[in-house]
């Protein structure tokens, strides 16, 4: 893609040196009273959530914690969770979050390679952090199960600002990229990156200030902690919602009189998959936006709901988006921000020709805004790179207007018989399915020295609450219709939930690779038609 930002970026502001830190105080001296955030029947204001975030970074302080160091975050879908989080980026502080469903191993690893020095941790979390804790210098626990749920000594901190004042560039995160295939690395994350991402937010979603945002992604992500910093940039509010619920959802957006809803992963079909209600398009909403909306569902989400859909695309190790397409052709990603330049190239990191698929690669424009780096992590870091360019994984296309396309994940690529098979397009078919609720395809050996395909199916329940029941021979068959014989799974095995990333996203390296359980194609006798 050519550099021209008349045809081929979106225009965007530039991200101003005020610091989250000020950005803030600022906020708060110039509307007190104004509604930041709506949780339950608790709303919080502006200057009440200022005063707890100098609270608790005083608290900080006073414990001896200084600007760089690591201080992880444990805790729920709750303000508190907020107010953590801006009290650590007043401080300096680099905040490691930490995704409350962990346990065991998984845990592990993030404490040793990421290695916090302190922790603030949810009570509720003790038993699954306490092999962890003596590797800690400080843990200060948010209440307990039979104690009202605060942060430990907050009460009697003054609500003055902290001593100390973090540059527009420090960093102040370790942000852990979704880990769907690996080990999740930790991304450096700026005061500065952590604010563009917000940025891309409203010029994607053209939010006013007094719009609400329905806020339902967990926080130890950086889509969730991107749209609470845009609340304070744009002058929206939030609706915050415990968890992410498909048949609570308009009903929350009603509540809080939601005018911009988020979705990632499954969202778009798992709220499609709700049964139809006369009240599908009797709402505030006008926008819904975000990525991996299948492009086949673009129009019928729309429809259904009465939204305008705003696609973008991004990653943890840049921004919350670097393409957007506010106002292009359905199923597009859009065009790069002004920040950025993205080239679809080859693996020998040429340009591929219009109309092709090739690896989503991205050269920051701004460089404060490029790939700041994996913490501990050169090799990985290394092998993410080429020249100026970073190498995202994903493979995209692009139409002759210069719009693009999304296809897919590089490292889902399978090849069976010879031929290269992207799981993403699979799965996009498959999921059509009337009794499909959700489903993950993946490669398993052969015998043949290339890939079986295993197909992960959570089937979905019938209005009576019951599960329907789907005959795998009958699923082969009604996919021979839909994709060619190379792409038709051999295995079929069902599940009852999918480990997932707090964006949704599917974790498909947790999924067993075993066949013994699972039912057979080929043993079936039955044989596909080509």
């Amino acid at each position: 893609m050519q550099a021209s930002p008349d045809t081929t970026h979106v225009a965007i502001a530039p991200v101003p040196d005020e610091t989250l830190a000020e950005l803030l105080a600022r906020r708060a001296a110039e509307d007190p009273d104004g509604v930041y955030c709506y949780f339950k029947d608790d709303v919080l204001t502006l200057g009440a959530l200022n005063a707890r975030v100098n609270q608790l970074a005083n608290l900080l302080w006073r414990d001896g914690l200084r600007p760089g160091d690591r201080v992880g975050l444990m805790l729920p879908s709750h303000p508190d969770h907020i107010v953590a989080i801006f009290a650590l980026a007043k401080l300096g502080l680099v905040r490691v979050p930490i995704n409350v469903h962990l346990k065991g191993a998984s845990l592990q690893h993030l404490f040793d390679h990421l290695a916090p020095r302190a922790l603030i941790a949810d009570a509720e979390y003790a038993d699954a952090l306490a092999p962890e804790l003596s590797k800690l210098e400080r843990v200060l626990w948010r209440g307990g199960q039979d104690a009202a749920r605060a942060f430990e000594g907050l009460a009697s901190q003054s609500a003055a600002a902290p001593p100390v004042r973090p540059a527009p560039d420090d960093i102040l995160a370790l942000t852990p990229s979704s880990g769907t295939t690996g080990a999740p690395k930790g991304v450096l994350k700026s005061d500065r990156t952590l604010r563009a991402g917000p940025q891309a937010i409203l010029r994607l979603t053209g939010a006013r200030p007094g719009n609400t945002f329905l806020l339902w992604e967990s926080l130890h992500h950086g889509a969730g902690v991107a749209v609470i910093i845009s609340a304070l940039i744009g002058g929206t509010r939030l609706a915050m919602v415990e968890r992410f619920s498909a048949s609570r959802f308009w009903d929350d957006a009603r509540r809080y009189n939601v005018t911009h809803i988020h979705y990632l992963g499954t969202v778009i079909p798992m709220l499609l998959k709700q049964p139809a209600r006369d009240g599908d398009r009797t709402h505030g909403v006008r926008i819904a936006w975000g990525g991996g909306c299948p492009p086949d569902l673009w129009k019928t989400f729309s429809e259904r709901f009465g939204v305008e859909m705003r696609e973008g695309y991004g990653l943890s190790e840049l921004i919350t988006f670097v393409t957007v397409n506010p106002d292009g052709p359905a199923g597009a990603i859009g065009k790069a921000l002004d920040y950025y330049d993205v080239m679809l190239a080859d693996d020998e990191g040429k340009p591929v020709p219009v109309g092709q698929t090739g690896e989503i690669t991205v050269r920051a424009r701004v460089p404060e805004l490029g790939f700041l780096g994996y913490f501990r992590n050169p090799e990985a870091e290394a092998s993410s790179r080429r020249g100026d360019w970073f190498l995202t994984g994903d493979l995209g296309r692009q139409d002759a207007q210069g719009f693009l396309y999304y296809a897919g994940r590089k490292k889902e690529m399978l090849r069976r018989r010879g031929i290269n098979i992207s799981t993403w397009e699979v799965e996009r078919v498959l999921a059509e399915h009337p009794d499909i609720e959700e489903l993950a395809l993946v490669g398993v050996p052969s015998d043949l020295g290339e890939d079986e395909l295993k197909l992960f199916v959570r089937v979905r329940e019938k209005a009576a609450g019951m599960p329907a029941v789907l005959d795998p021979l009958a699923l082969i068959k009604w996919s021979e219709a839909r994709l060619p014989y190379y792409q038709i799974p051999r295995y079929v095995a069902f599940i009852d939930e999918f480990p997932k990333t707090p964006t949704q996203r599917i974790q498909k390296k947790e999924l067993p690779r075993t066949v013994a359980d699972a039912w057979d194609l080929e043993r079936s006798g039955y044989r596909i038609g080509k």
